[in-house]
């Protein structure tokens, strides 16, 4: 009301029309300091709702880190706020089915990664299976993802859970990185990872074998999270009729989205594929050991 009779008589004092509505000067500062612009917030409220669209499993966090990204003078209690109101916090859902098949005769392999640090890429690939629910049945994804970094480096999606799907897999990463010999290979004990014919393939390559215990996921909870993301982001979101409709929509996720637009927590906010740019490009202007 104020601002309004100000803008059509801009000689009148401030002072003059709190004393005539008998309001103090300091209550009329903090009201406008505290007024949203409506043009702004409508266009934050757009940008949240299109992030939450894209990455339905981003909390406020994330949300608040792209948001920033993209030149938005936010905080994350603002950003909390607007997705409380517009009921845009995330919901994950539960479901299990065992992918894991440990009662076998092959080898075990020690754990590797346990209180190892990472400096660079291809120094330990993570692996692991999950399932997709179809209509009438599942189909299985195996993926391998770089340790350091997060990127995923192989998948593959299949309709049988065997060594065929993770050897797959394997092949993809493989062809895209060629590791140096020492790279750890990090997986669960389930016998698709230790059966003869894929450690033959990883000990082709100078790969170590590594293996989390029996009953202890979160020896590999890279892996678990990477599946909670793809299912809560990707699989939950479309309804696949079969594999070669899972398998159109996983890839350009991975690739398109995972690997290249996704901000990590874990990598100070930044998606895979940037994180591993910026860390080569750091190390190039080390100086030279003497």
């Amino acid at each position: 009301m104020i601002a309004t009779y100000q803008q059509a008589h801009p000689e009148t004092e401030l002072a003059g029309l709190c004393r005539a509505l008998r309001i103090s000067r300091s209550w009329w500062y903090a009201r406008a300091a505290q007024a949203p612009d409506s043009a702004q917030e409508g266009t934050l409220r757009d940008a949240i709702e299109r992030l939450i669209l894209q990455f339905s499993g981003y909390g406020y966090r994330r949300v608040t880190k792209q948001l920033q990204r993209e030149g938005f003078a936010v905080n994350h209690k603002r950003v909390l706020r607007i997705m409380r109101e517009e009921g845009l916090l995330c919901r994950l859902r539960h479901d299990f089915v065992r992918t894991t098949h440990s009662q076998h005769a092959h080898k075990r392999y020690p754990n590797l990664l346990q209180g190892r640090l990472l400096t660079a890429r291809d120094q330990a690939w993570v692996a692991d299976i999950t399932y997709i629910r179809l209509p009438s049945r599942f189909c299985f994804l195996a993926a391998i993802l770089d340790a350091f970094s997060r990127v995923c480096v192989g998948w593959h999606l299949g309709s049988d859970i065997d060594t065929r799907l993770t050897l797959a897999a394997l092949e993809m990463a493989l062809s895209k990185r060629h590791p140096n010999p020492g790279l750890i290979h990090h997986s669960d004990q389930g016998v698709q990872y230790a059966a003869s014919e894929y450690v033959s393939r990883l000990e082709q390559v100078g790969a170590r074998l590594s293996m989390a215990r029996t009953g202890t996921p979160y020896e590999n909870a890279q892996a678990e999270s990477f599946f909670k993301t793809l299912k809560q982001e990707e699989v939950y979101v479309n309804a696949y009729q079969h594999v070669a409709d899972a398998k159109t929509h996983i890839g350009p996720f991975l690739e398109e989205v995972y690997n290249t637009k996704r901000l990590h927590s874990s990598l100070g906010y930044l998606p895979p594929a940037e994180f591993e740019a910026r860390q080569a490009a750091a190390s190039t202007h080390l100086p030279a050991e003497t």
